[in-house]
């Protein structure tokens, strides 16, 4: 959304803009549109929400409207050679969440964070059929932050993507775009997969050191959330602080430090949880937690042998 606000702010014209279909969204499931669809029909643009993005009738919508070029961010379907050839400049330019080839695929950003990479950006590349391995026309670089949660990357990489992506339009529109070495081709035997996040993967195992369960926390905020299991049900943590020095506790037993935090033994060292959330209830944090029917001291948390596959119902 960052991006269409900045190319609609100009100084090139947006001429078509395609989202994806109107979705069920919120408790009542109504029908809404898309946050990109929502800017384009309040600047009043030409807009397509195909269900299916290759389908001939879309071709047709967007020859009619001639593009010069075509921008993609998270668009989230296959682009089949008709759509990504059939700009004027014979391309499309995708923002990618990650400095490339590291991180091609859905969750660039929950695995960069997982992946504890100290540093992450955003990389214009060239749409092709491989997925992410278009060749690199631009790239912004910066630092991942030591507490940032995959939400707050996503909103800075997002405002770093529309930057990335009005410089390389300018670029094309000059025709420095048409030089080859405005390209750089991606080294394929450096390339690391980043698929999408299933419900499995925020479930945290408190056999891992504390250090690795707090980056999994991070990776999986907001949502889903990691989780754990408490009293047959599951239990998000949804922000937590390592503290080092040994465990004395099995994995995933309650303790209290000397300050009288609430603390799980892991693998190496403790994991402070300092946001829960029960299933179906409201994010609290760990104090107001507490004051409920809160997590009593020598409880053990977890599922150390969960069913392959299959995680539980977070509501």
């Amino acid at each position: 959304m960052p991006t269409l606000e900045r190319l609609v702010a100009g100084p090139h014209s947006v001429v078509t803009v395609v989202s994806q279909p109107d979705r069920p969204r919120g408790r009542g499931r109504k029908q809404t549109a898309s946050p990109v669809a929502r800017v384009a029909l309040d600047h009043g643009l030409a807009l397509l929400r195909p269900e299916r993005v290759g389908a001939s009738e879309v071709a047709e919508a967007l020859g009619s409207q001639a593009p010069d070029l075509g921008v993609v961010v998270a668009f989230g379907q296959f682009l089949p050679k008709r759509i990504r050839e059939q700009p004027r400049l014979g391309y499309l330019l995708n923002a990618h969440a990650s400095l490339l080839p590291r991180h091609r695929g859905a969750a660039p950003i929950a695995h960069a964070i997982l992946a504890g990479d100290l540093c992450t950006g955003v990389c214009a590349m060239r749409v092709e059929k491989p997925m992410d391995a278009g060749a690199v026309c631009g790239v912004r670089e910066t630092p991942i932050g030591a507490e940032e949660t995959a939400g707050d990357l996503s909103a800075r990489l997002a405002g770093l993507a529309a930057e990335l992506m009005a410089d390389v339009v300018d670029r094309a529109a000059a025709g420095e775009l048409a030089r080859a070495d405005a390209w750089v081709a991606q080294d394929d035997s450096k390339a690391t997969l980043a698929p999408r996040i299933q419900r499995e993967d925020a479930r945290l195992d408190f056999r891992e050191p504390a250090a690795v369960l707090i980056r999994r926390v991070r990776a999986m905020a907001p949502r889903p959330g990691a989780f754990t299991s408490w009293r047959g049900e599951p239990l998000r943590i949804l922000a937590a602080r390592a503290e080092p020095g040994p465990a004395t506790s099995p994995p995933g037993r309650v303790d209290r430090a000397a300050d009288g935090a609430v603390r799980i033994a892991t693998g190496d060292g403790w994991l402070v949880p300092t946001r829960l959330q029960r299933a179906g209830g409201r994010v609290l944090d760990v104090a107001d937690f507490q004051r409920g029917q809160g997590l009593e001291e020598a409880t053990r948390l977890g599922d150390p042998k969960p069913t392959p596959g299959r995680a539980p119902d977070l509501g």
